[in-house]
């Protein structure tokens, strides 16, 4: 079986294994506790804290270690928001058509519930955003733009560095959905420009249930969980120590090769791409066809089922997806599709294959697989 839904989550890395499994089997402590066996845990979880903030290119401080992208993306957009509205009375939120469900219900929510503006700024149909038109939505009262830097989707990858600097000169801050982005773009601060960042741990190799939101120390920000004030008041609970090992051993890992794995992995997707469109027919690419993420491809392909589709591919030794795993199951088409302007029909014919870190797998034969599957699900074979 060949596992090519690596957006959707990606396989533990032996290392990161290795990594924290002092920390479940022995390093039991509460990093709170004012004992030996505590403070020897809060000693890891410092460690672990400096690491992250190294690749990012932060100070240790503004790391807030999460459950995860979808916690970040609400602490950092709610959070961010509700704090603005405290100290400045701005009410006023931006963000695009295509980000992620988090950032999106999290926009909603503070829109129903907190009586929040905001503004979707709408894409071109390669899923690029411009920023000028960001710009162009911002007004006295914004409180916050947050931007993906790469779609989990269609992998179309935004120009952050350039948002970032023209809100930096107005003094708005940005938040950066980067989940998709870790391990194949620069994520440290200095290139991008990012006021507060989010990432996840089981896209680069640690466990589902890790992540991050690194914050800019000045940036006020709310608490969305409230209890015993841990993370520096910002996010209560008690720390997942081993989880913290795990996304910062990962992170370094993703970071180190970076480079070299994008560039392999970027021509293996480019040879992805021109073989399903050579090979099948009516088959159209979604997403930008440079500005994307290194290992993403992504079809639609009218006249068949997506569904179906991956059915007979998962019937010939392939996985993959559709979409977003957090969508799936919903009988509704995919809100990024039809952001980019194919209509609702279309959009459910879509089928998403994202490459791992480290891919070496032959090109020709998922080519002739997805083909293969293309034609028996229009022919009802």
């Amino acid at each position: 079986m060949l596992y090519l839904d690596n957006a959707a989550t990606a396989p533990v890395r032996r290392e990161v294994l290795e990594a924290m499994l002092p920390h479940l089997a022995h390093g039991f402590g509460n990093p709170s506790s004012h004992h030996t066996v505590g403070e020897r845990a809060a000693g890891v979880l410092a460690d672990a804290r400096a690491r992250v903030a190294g690749v990012l290119g932060v100070r240790a401080g503004d790391i807030v270690f999460t459950s995860g992208g979808t916690e970040a993306n609400n602490l950092a957009v709610k959070g961010i928001s509700l704090a603005a509205l405290a100290h400045r009375e701005r009410r006023h939120l931006i963000t695009t058509t295509i980000e992620h469900e988090s950032v999106l219900a999290s926009a909603d929510h503070l829109r129903r519930f907190h009586g929040f503006d905001v503004t979707s700024v709408t894409v071109g149909a390669d899923g690029r955003v411009d920023p000028d038109a960001v710009l162009a939505a911002v007004r006295a009262d914004t409180a916050l733009v947050t931007l993906g830097y790469a779609n989990n989707e269609i992998g179309t990858v935004q120009d952050v560095p350039s948002v970032a600097s023209a809100l930096a000169a107005r003094g708005i801050p940005l938040h950066v959905d980067a989940v998709q982005a870790a391990g194949w773009l620069p994520i440290d601060r200095p290139t991008t420009g990012a006021d507060a960042l989010s990432l996840s741990g089981h896209k680069i190799g640690a466990p589902q249930g890790t992540g991050v939101l690194a914050v800019r120390g000045r940036i006020p920000l709310e608490p969305v969980l409230h209890g015993g004030g841990q993370e520096r008041g910002r996010r209560s609970g008690t720390e997942n120590v081993a989880g913290a090992v795990a996304i910062a051993t990962a992170l370094e890992l993703a970071e180190r090769e970076r480079a070299t794995d994008a560039a392999r992995v970027g021509a293996a997707r480019d040879a992805l791409i021109a073989g399903v469109l050579d090979t099948v027919p009516a088959a159209r690419l979604t997403g930008h066809p440079h500005h994307r993420l290194p290992g993403t491809a992504s079809f639609v392909f009218p006249g068949s089922s997506g569904e179906a589709v991956l059915l007979e591919l998962e019937r010939r030794g392939i996985v993959s997806s559709s979409g977003s795993a957090c969508a799936a199951g919903s009988d509704e088409p995919s809100h990024v599709l039809t952001a980019i302007g194919l209509d609702a029909d279309v959009a459910r014919t879509a089928v998403r294959i994202t490459l791992p870190h480290g891919f070496t797998a032959a090109i020709p034969p998922i080519v002739d697989a997805v083909a293969a599957s293309v034609t028996a699900v229009q022919s009802g074979a």
